[in-house]
């Protein structure tokens, strides 16, 4: 089977505002890897190695210096119609009720007012917040307020969400069970979905694969298979498989990270 998206030997650099690298700063080199149709993949990764900015480039939002990105058989140069993301900060509008933030992308495409009411009230009450329709953003929790903004990239039925460190800012009771959910919906819905987190526990939790990357430039360290049985508990999580699948994660992490620090004492003369 082809795969869904492809990403072939992407390469990014910026221009350096302070100076002191002499040139470019190369954030990711040469990244390649694929995800299937329907997969569950967490990209896990040092603090400023690039996740973001790769998933930008997958997005369309950020074009890459070299190498290319495929979505459906089509190079990315531009936001794809089937591609939705979510991001780590609300995005929701705090003006709008929770039935208006959803139907709001249905509205720039165009749909009748009807149907795209019905259309927000059916991913409202799959996103488990139905009766809430006429509740501000200000009158729903940290976890409601991104099951919301879930609600309004599903509002467009894509087939790929990218998600950037969506439950990063949930304490941690809450970031589980938000984990809970968007395996629900996953599951209901049959999307693709790409997962960017800096917790190595969420990441097996959700995914079926976990692309490491490296420090800067980033590349893909690794990739680990989480062959965990599904649904996962908390007791699955806890035991002896999934510890070592965290064990081997944190240990490709720990030499990079410290690379990290190395190479910023060196850059700062410390």
């Amino acid at each position: 089977m082809e795969p869904l998206i492809s990403v072939r030997k992407v390469t990014k650099s910026f221009a350096d505002p302070t100076g002191m690298t002499g040139g470019a700063v190369e954030a990711i080199r040469l990244v390649d890897f694929e995800v299937r149709r329907g997969e569950f993949v967490s990209l896990v990764g040092p603090s400023g190695c690039g996740k973001t900015t790769l998933l930008d480039i997958i997005g369309g939002l950020e074009p890459p210096t070299s190498g290319e990105v495929v979505v459906e058989g089509a190079r990315v140069d531009r936001p794809h119609p089937k591609v939705a993301m979510v991001f780590q900060a609300v995005s929701v509008f705090p003006w709008r009720t929770a039935l208006s933030n959803v139907e709001f992308g249905l509205e720039l495409r165009g749909v009748e007012k009807g149907a795209r009411r019905a259309k927000a009230r059916a991913v409202l009450e799959l996103v488990g917040l139905a009766g809430f329709d006429a509740k501000y953003p200000a009158q729903l929790s940290g976890g409601m307020n991104q099951r919301l903004a879930i609600a309004r990239a599903l509002a467009l039925d894509p087939d790929i969400l990218l998600m950037d460190e969506p439950f990063g800012s949930l304490d941690e009771q809450t970031r589980f069970l938000m984990g809970l959910e968007l395996l629900r919906i996953w599951e209901a819905t049959g999307k693709t979905i790409l997962f960017i987190t800096h917790s190595i526990a969420e990441a097996v939790q959700l995914a079926d694969r976990v692309l490491v990357l490296s420090m800067r430039p980033s590349v893909v360290r690794e990739e680990i298979p989480v062959p965990l049985p599904r649904p996962r508990t908390l007791d699955t999580l806890t035991a002896d498989a999934g510890k070592a699948i965290e064990r081997r994660i944190w240990d490709i992490l720990k030499v990079e990270a410290l690379k990290g620090m190395t190479d910023s004492r060196g850059l700062h003369g410390s």
